[in-house]
């Protein structure tokens, strides 16, 4: 058995709710194994014999179980081991008052994106070809993220891609 983490896309915004209870059911009725939520945005650990195939069985039982599409990104725990590993921020400084994200890609981001049109308080610690790393400084409203959502326009057309706190990665392998 490997253990996976799927990341779900545009959950529990608005009228697409879902209950952690009911999503880790949900996987545990596709006979996946030491399934855990990670917090109520759309992140689930668990076991499985292949990651092949796994991505459409989710999905579609998502779709069965919720009443509404869910996309779902996934990465093996030696992906997010490699990442937390790779340190992508550590240029930064412990006092820095930043907010720090990774976007996650199913595929591989071709043409690399052009990301200048960003915010200045939005940079770009580094992109990898599935994942991009930014770091999001304080705004003087308080702030960190406005203008993150300008981030989809700027990625290759069609890519599957959903967005989680840094701090969330470090959780999910607890």
């Amino acid at each position: 058995m490997s253990t996976f983490v799927a990341f779900l896309r545009g959950v529990n915004l608005g009228k697409r709710q879902m209950k952690m209870a009911e999503l880790k059911a949900c996987c545990e009725s596709l006979g996946l194994t030491a399934v855990k939520t990670i917090l109520a945005s759309g992140n689930v650990r668990f076991e499985a014999p292949s990651d092949k195939g796994l991505k459409d069985r989710l999905e579609a039982a998502m779709l069965e179980q919720f009443g509404f599409p869910v996309k779902v990104t996934l990465r093996s725990a030696d992906d997010i081991e490699k990442m937390i590993a790779s340190a992508p921020f550590a240029k930064l400084g412990p006092d820095d008052d930043v907010a720090l994200h990774v976007l996650f890609a199913e595929e591989k981001l071709l043409p690399k994106p052009d990301l200048s049109p960003l915010p200045g308080h939005i940079s770009v610690a580094r992109i990898d070809a599935r994942e991009i790393y930014f770091v999001a400084h304080r705004l003087p409203n308080g702030r960190y993220t406005e203008g993150m959502e300008k981030i989809d326009k700027l990625l290759p057309k069609g890519a599957l891609v959903t967005m989680r706190n840094w701090n969330t990665i470090g959780k999910l392998l607890q």
